[in-house]
């Protein structure tokens, strides 16, 4: 059998994580893409991450230098697949103590529209983009993230396909609505080996009665939210809306809460609110029903638009009878308002950081090189975190963390000498990152954003916290 070629070793850091992808690549061209678009999704974002930026090339004039048709052949071309390369990457979240996953996370579900033209694109239509809040041409793609208060990294991703590529539109068997690829994502993460207290998403996956029913017939709990004037049967009087479910419960000020809990909403810079929330009835749902509808926000008077949150949820409450034939354990109303809680902040950090790596930057045409680009993203994501537990261990977690400066398998992480660059054929006095320098300060900001563990008084809100370490300048 021929040995193997040995691979130019990518900068940094970088390389110990790149190493263990290489089984899955059969040539050397293949090791090395891997390693070149990796680096370049970590530089800074001086422009958009297009090929010839990647590869540190003049844009347009530079599309044709040997370096930018390597990364064109490695992502459109060549035979890998991007499968395989997520699993792994999963695997070593998984293996690694700083980010495997535990009961008390989130499992997030959203989606993300980026702007796209062509009708010869894969998966691009005259659809609704979340991000830009308005309907446009664009690809969306459905994702699920694990999180918990310290960290959050994505799971899977599928780009959805609207009707009109297929024959016969919505009709086509093989076509696949958004909620039904969410849902299948949910499945699928629990059987990766995801553990997670509850499934979490926005209104737009938690207003659809039948979304909720698959999550709920697969076994998994869930935590969403509702749009206020959400509409329901309901008697006479009765409520029927999620916004007058909430007017209806009494208040009588912080001195006389009524039917109202207080819960503190603690964040990783010493800032907490205080929020109220309570147990509300909707139609069939209530305290006791098997879907319950919670309600929190920042004042019950005036139920602000923007700081209020209306739940479905279908973990029993403590002491309801629901609770002893319930197949989830039960959760107060903290613990609900701490699972959506985490989906908010991940979902606004996400976005920026997503920007950061070029998710949205790719411009090629096919199925697979689309995928195998969101693929490559989500591994240099994940990196940042393997760089920044490498150096920072995790104080609060119980399983212990191999020592500073080793990888996840205990391989020793070699460093390159200064003068190296990121990306081939860059000029002179650009300004480039070493890849441990990029994934602290992606890394910095991200954990300055989350939540801080739930505290019992002020006191606590200080401890078991993961500060980010001083940067360079």
């Amino acid at each position: 059998m021929t040995r193997r070629q040995p691979c130019p070793a990518a900068p940094g850091p970088l390389e110990g994580y790149a190493a263990r992808f290489d089984d899955l690549f059969g040539s050397l061209a293949q090791r090395r893409g891997f390693r070149e678009y990796l680096a370049g999704l970590l530089a800074p974002r001086d422009r958009n991450k297009t090929l010839t930026a990647l590869a540190g090339a003049e844009p347009v004039t530079g599309a044709g230098h040997p370096a930018v048709q390597r990364l064109q052949f490695f992502l459109s071309e060549s035979r890998w697949d991007p499968g395989q390369v997520n699993a792994r990457r999963l695997e070593l979240l998984l293996s690694d103590p700083a980010t495997a996953p535990h009961d008390a996370g989130v499992l997030v579900i959203d989606d993300s529209g980026d702007r796209k033209d062509g009708a010869k694109t894969a998966h691009v239509g005259h659809q609704w983009l979340g991000r830009y809040g308005k309907t446009d041409s664009g690809v969306v793609t459905v994702t699920t993230l694990w999180a918990d208060e310290r960290l959050y990294y994505p799971v899977h991703a599928v780009p959805y396909t609207p009707a009109r590529h297929f024959a016969k539109g919505k009709n086509d068997p093989a076509f696949r609505t958004k909620l039904a690829i969410g849902a299948d994502l949910a499945i699928q993460a629990r059987g990766a080996g995801f553990a997670f207290r509850a499934v979490a998403a926005d209104s737009a996956y938690g207003d659809q009665d039948g979304f909720r029913g698959e999550l709920a017939a697969a076994g998994l709990p869930f935590v969403m939210a509702l749009k206020p004037r959400r509409g329901t049967w309901a008697y006479g009087a009765n409520a029927h809306t999620p916004v007058d479910a909430a007017r209806a419960l009494a208040w009588h000020g912080p001195e006389d809460p009524g039917d109202w809990q207080p819960v503190t909403r603690a964040f990783r810079d010493g800032r907490t609110e205080t929020w109220y929330a309570a147990d509300a009835a909707l139609g069939w749902w209530g305290p006791d029903g098997a879907r319950r509808l919670v309600v929190a926000t920042a004042h019950p008077a005036t139920l602000p638009e923007k700081a209020t949150w209306y739940l479905v949820t279908n973990l029993p409450l403590p002491g309801s009878a629901r609770e002893a034939e319930s197949p989830h354990p039960a959760a107060g109303l903290a613990e609900i308002v701490r699972i959506y809680g985490i989906r908010h902040w991940t979902g606004q950090s996400y976005k920026q950081v997503k920007d950061q790596l070029g998710w949205a930057d790719f411009q090629v045409r096919s199925d697979t090189a689309i995928r195998r680009h969101q693929a490559l993203v989500n591994c240099a994501f994940c990196f940042c975190w393997d760089a920044w537990f490498a150096e920072h261990p995790p104080q609060d977690a119980a399983p212990p963390r191999p020592e500073p400066g080793r990888g996840e398998r205990g391989h020793p992480r070699r460093h390159t000498a200064a003068g190296s660059v990121m990306a081939t054929g860059a000029a002179r006095g650009t300004r480039l990152a070493f890849p441990l320098d990029r994934a602290a300060a992606l890394v910095a900001g991200m954990v300055q954003g989350a939540p801080a563990a739930a505290a019992a008084n002020a006191d606590r809100l200080t401890r078991g916290r993961l500060r980010p370490a001083p940067l360079h300048p």
